[in-house]
C-alpha cells in the first residue's frame, strides 16, 4: 500500500478531513489542532510535536488524526522548500501529560469492537496507528532526525511510538512496557518489527512476552534509549542533544538513512502484522476483556491523580 493510500484510509476511517483546519499554504506551526501542540525552534531547526490527547492518555482517534495531519504538513513544507533550505532537521515527539508519554491503544474502543466482533473497527484503528508510526520511522522520507522525549510512562503503543523515532531521550525513572500479553494479546502496531531491528528477534520476543515494565536506565543499557536526563530535565537535555548534533546533522541523518536501507521497515510488513493482531483480538475471551477493563480503569485513575500505572 502506498503512503498516499494509507493517508487516505486514515482520513476516511477517522474523519480527519472535516476536523482539521488547514490553510492553503500550511506552515508547520500555523494549523489549529485539537490534541497536539506544535512548536518550531528556528535556532535548532527543530519541530516539537506535543501530544495532549483528550479524554484518555492514549492514542485516541483525535490524536492519531492530528499527528497524521501534522505529518502531511511536514511533507508539504519540504515540497515547497528549496532543496538547500530544508524547513527542519529535527522532529521531536513529546507529551504534555504530567508523568505520562502515552499509555498506548484506546482500550475502551478495543473492548467495544471485540465484544461486537467488529473486525473493520479494529482494523481501521490499527491501520491508523501504523500510518503515523511508519511516517515517523522513515523520517518523512527526508533527512529529518526524529527524537522521542519520554518524561513518563510509555506503554504499549506509547513504547511503539518512541521506538519509531531515530533516538529516544528519557528521564530517569520513566517506565516502558508492552502489557498486551497480560490480557492475552500482543502489541500489533510495530513493536515486534521495531524491536527486532534493534535488539534481534529473540530479545524482541522476550520483551514482548514478559509483559514487564522496564526503566529508562535498563533500556539505556540495552541501547534502546540513547540519552538519559534527570527528572524534570528532559526538555533541556533534548535541547542539549540537538545543539551537540546540529553541526554533524548531515552525517547522522545519512547514518540513519543507511540503517533504513539495511533493514527497511516496509509498510506492508506493519499492515500484515496488524491483520494478525486483529485476528488474535477477536479470539480473546471475556476474562481477558475484564483484565483490559481493569487496566483501563488504572489508566483513568492515573490521569486523575498522577499516580503510577506500575503501582496498580
Amino acid at each position: 500500500m502506498s503512503l498516499d493510500r494509507a493517508r487516505a484510509k486514515l482520513r476516511s476511517a477517522l474523519g480527519a478531513t472535516s476536523a482539521i483546519r488547514q490553510p492553503a499554504r500550511p506552515a508547520l506551526d500555523a494549523i489549529g489542532y485539537d490534541e497536539i501542540e506544535v512548536e518550531l525552534d528556528a535556532a535548532q531547526s527543530a519541530c516539537w510535536c506535543w501530544m495532549n490527547p483528550i479524554g484518555a492518555p492514549s492514542f485516541t482517534p483525535g490524536l492519531l488524526r492530528d499527528i497524521s495531519a501534522h505529518q502531511m504538513a511536514i511533507r508539504e513544507s519540504f515540497a515547497e522548500a528549496a532543496p538547500e533550505e530544508p524547513p527542519l532537521k529535527y522532529w521531536v515527539l513529546a507529551s504534555r501529560l504530567p508523568g505520562m508519554f502515552n499509555l498506548g491503544g484506546d482500550l475502551d474502543l478495543f473492548r467495544g469492537w471485540i465484544r461486537a466482533q467488529d473486525r473493520e473497527g479494529l482494523r481501521d484503528y490499527a491501520r491508523a496507528c501504523i500510518d503515523v508510526l511508519h511516517e515517523n520511522a522513515i523520517g518523512f522520507d527526508q533527512s529529518v532526525i526524529t527524537v522521542a522525549l519520554v518524561q513518563g510512562d510509555a506503554l504499549g503503543g506509547g513504547f511503539e511510538a518512541a521506538l519509531s523515532c531515530d533516538m529516544i531521550v528519557a528521564e530517569r525513572g520513566a517506565k516502558f512496557g508492552l502489557p498486551e500479553i497480560l490480557f492475552n494479546l500482543f502489541p500489533g502496531m510495530g513493536a515486534y518489527s521495531l524491536l527486532a531491528r534493534r535488539v534481534g528477534m529473540a530479545e524482541a520476543e522476550k520483551i514482548i512476552a514478559s509483559g514487564k515494565l522496564y526503566s529508562a536506565e535498563e533500556l539505556h543499557e540495552r541501547g534502546l534509549v540513547q540519552a538519559l536526563a534527570e527528572p524534570g530535565d528532559g526538555v533541556a537535555e533534548t535541547h542539549r542533544l540537538l545543539s551537540r548534533n546540529l553541526r554533524r546533522h548531515n552525517g547522522l541523518s545519512a547514518l540513519f538513512r543507511a540503517g533504513r536501507r539495511v533493514a527497511p521497515l516496509l509498510y506492508d510488513e506493519l499492515r500484515d502484522i496488524t491483520d494478525i493482531w486483529v485476528d488474535a483480538a477477536l479470539q480473546i475471551e471475556e476474562s481477558d476483556l475484564r483484565k483490559m477493563g481493569r487496566l483501563t480503569a488504572a489508566q483513568d485513575r492515573r490521569l486523575q491523580t498522577g499516580g503510577s500505572v506500575a503501582a496498580e
